[in-house]
């Protein structure tokens, strides 16, 4: 039994990384004060999209769009005959996602327009071989639509899965999909300091506009909001539960013991994409903590931030975030067996931790502990 914790400590300048509703950077009450916050969604979209994940080459698909990645399959894999059969009926394809109280077993009216663009019901987060096994279906049906339908019905629901599938989970209310239990609990990022929202006023001026109008006027009006926040990130990996996920995917298991190395370049030097052309917002860490565990105790050290930090944002931080574990250290038993800090700032270190000066010899130390 064992899990993998992180922590990170981020100072970002203004910036507008993860938006509400409203077009304003997200905010979280904690410990009655207002703070900035970047979603879990947010972060964990960013690392599965980096570059670094993808080179592991086993990332999964969030779509709608099944039933044209299906076809698509179908065109690589078989006849014009069978690829046309396909495109003729993607909305039996498209009932994937619903489950029988909505009408899936019901009959699927046929599409009159092949160019026709179809989504499933809901957003489905799936692996190349799911898409494959519904292509296989549909080739196998041979031009024969009921056969079709009793193929689908006899998929077999349990088969390999990505990394990210893995590592992030998956609810899928569809009985031909398995439900994946996450490995891997990301928290909402809060920020260290008080937030203060701004908006900026901008203008943009028409290049042509000393030829066509007389007055001087901008060709357009806007705002935007903006903060500046040190964020503290928290997420935990399960590593019984990442192998059990992975049980019957075992080319994916293969790629496990470097998912740890890639995870962590993707959490270091990803930065969420919200309004990056506007805010060129792209930091590294000043606090990089792992910590290697026996128990599953999962604890996260937000609480080191509960009075918010007033200035000095990376240093101050890293002392306070240092003294929180030293102090659950001392009055808990958290069945630690290794933490590893890593410190831009050289700043502050726990007392039971190894310090060490570089990323790359952080990842070398933990290499091995998901072998």
């Amino acid at each position: 039994m064992s899990l993998i914790q992180f922590h990170i400590l981020r100072n970002y300048a203004p910036s507008s990384l993860n938006r509400d509703e409203t077009g304003a950077p997200k905010t979280a009450v904690f410990a009655g004060i207002q703070r900035g916050r970047i979603s879990s969604q947010c972060l964990k979209r960013a690392w599965r999209s980096s570059e670094v994940f993808k080179s592991l080459g086993s990332c999964g698909i969030r779509t709608q769009y099944l039933p044209e990645l299906v076809v698509e399959r179908v065109k690589e894999l078989s006849d014009t005959d069978t690829y046309n059969f396909a495109l003729k009926h993607k909305k039996v394809i498209a009932n994937f996602g619903k489950s029988d109280k909505d009408g899936k077993n019901e009959e699927s009216k046929v599409s009159t327009e092949s160019n026709e663009k179809l989504k499933t019901s809901q957003l489905m987060f799936f692996s190349q071989q799911d898409i494959d096994a519904i292509a296989n279906a549909v080739i196998n049906a041979k031009g024969n639509i009921n056969i079709l339908k009793e193929e689908i019905k006899k998929l077999d629901k349990i088969r390999p899965i990505t990394l990210d599938i893995a590592l992030f989970g998956r609810m899928i209310t569809d009985d031909n999909f398995a439900d994946v239990e996450a490995s891997m609990q990301v928290a909402h990022a809060l920020s260290v300091n008080r937030v203060n929202q701004e908006s900026d006023y901008f203008t943009a001026i028409d290049d042509l506009s000393h030829k066509f109008r007389e007055d001087s006027g901008a060709g357009h009006l806007g705002d935007c909001d903006y903060n500046s926040c040190c964020y503290y990130e928290y997420a935990v990996l399960d590593t019984d539960q990442l192998k059990r996920n992975l049980s019957n995917s075992p080319e994916t298991l293969d790629k496990l013991p470097h998912l740890l190395n890639a995870l962590i370049d993707a959490m270091v030097y990803t930065s969420p994409g919200g309004k990056q052309n506007s805010f060129a917002a792209h930091s590294l860490p000043s606090i990089f903590c792992i910590e290697y565990k026996d128990k599953k105790i999962p604890i996260s050290y937000v609480n080191a931030f509960e009075e918010p930090i007033t200035f000095n944002y990376s240093v101050e931080s890293a002392k306070r975030l240092a003294a929180e574990i030293d102090k659950i250290d001392k009055k808990f038993q958290t069945g630690l067996r290794q933490r590893i800090w890593f410190d831009l700032n050289d700043s502050a270190c726990p007392q039971n931790a190894l310090q060490i000066n570089s990323l790359e010899k952080l990842k070398e130390i933990t290499a091995d502990w998901l072998k």
